[in-house]
């Protein structure tokens, strides 16, 4: 009778592999020796327990991981990835909002135009930002800030991390629902290619205001759902406790998204999450996101326009009643 794998034991395997594979590689760096030969089966081996691992993760523990402390902001993949970052402030109506900030700036040597929800790095600058909740000022920001990049014929990149608008009393009373509608509604004209990745969290409306990209793409440890376990289980179950069965239901991670055809691309990241090595996790999101704004260089205006009408419209499966 086998075995019955041990999650604790792989991950600790896989932690000791690593380390041997990266001391490999620096010494064959450092002598300029062939080690292949050694380095190849680690490698094979590495990937193995990385997809048993990943397997066995229930939808609820990845909800968690992308909320695990430490884990990396939008600002911190933007000091990471871009150069000459210029935010801009202010929806010229209202207010500035810190929760959705964005501004030109090169990504990795191209000059684009960011949309960054920021959750904050400490205690005090997460209450700032609401945790990334946006105010209707964030939303409308983010389409004055789209109608630059449309004038000046910069590429879009939006870095999506919230579990939502903010539902405070305030925001209805400005009118949030309308500004989330006018953002969706400017994104999908946009004449310039847009690359959304979700990095953290994409619950709702409140990330789909800015991630109606010509691709989509999200890390491995992420979730993008209309609406967040805890809200599903509060509303079906009349408890939040729930929130576990609902993540299942709601079949939110990146590998059900690919599978679903609501995603491009899953992004991976170090073993154990994101969190763990910030630097690993930034190039392989600065890598996906340029190689897919090298993809979309090509197409014009009316391409990229038609090309994006057709992914939202391709999402989701229908059976018309024909009455009989």
């Amino acid at each position: 009778m086998s075995a019955v794998p041990d999650p604790k034991t792989d991950a600790r395997e896989l932690a000791q592999l690593e380390l041997h594979l990266n001391d490999l590689q620096e010494t064959a760096n450092r002598t300029g020796a062939d080690l292949s030969a050694v380095t190849a089966p680690l490698q094979e081996r590495i990937k193995r327990l990385q997809t048993q691992i990943g397997e066995r993760i229930s939808r609820w523990e990845r909800v968690q991981l992308a909320r695990a402390p430490g884990r990396p902001t939008a600002l911190d993949y933007a000091d990471r990835l871009t150069s000459n970052f210029v935010e801009l402030h202010g929806d010229r109506r209202y207010g500035d909002d810190p929760a959705l900030i964005g501004g030109p700036a090169h990504w990795q040597g191209r000059p684009v135009m960011l949309l960054l929800q920021q959750k904050g790095r400490d205690t005090k600058d997460k209450i700032k930002r609401r945790f990334g909740s946006s105010n209707p000022e964030g939303y409308r920001k983010a389409v004055r800030l789209m109608d630059l990049a449309d004038k000046c014929g910069l590429p879009v990149v939006s870095l999506i991390d919230t579990q939502g608008a903010y539902p405070g009393i305030a925001a209805e009373e400005r009118g949030q629902g309308w500004a989330i509608a006018e953002s969706i509604q400017r994104m999908v004209r946009l004449r310039v290619p847009a690359v959304c990745a979700v990095i953290g969290e994409g619950g709702s409306g409140g990330a789909l205001a800015v991630g109606v990209g010509n691709r989509v793409l999200i890390q491995e440890n992420a979730w993008y759902s209309v609406i967040s376990p805890e809200g599903a289980a509060s509303i079906i179950w009349k408890d939040s406790a729930k929130a576990p069965e609902a993540a299942e239901a709601l079949r939110l991670t990146a590998p059900d998204l690919l599978a679903l055809g609501i995603v491009e691309e899953v992004i991976p990241e170090p073993s154990g999450g994101a969190h763990l090595n910030v630097d690993v996790a930034a190039a392989a999101l600065g890598e996906a996101v340029s190689r897919h704004l090298d993809e979309l260089s090509g197409l014009d205006s009316s391409e990229l326009l038609a090309q994006r009408s057709r992914r939202f419209r391709a999402l989701g499966a229908y059976r018309e009643d024909t009455g009989h």
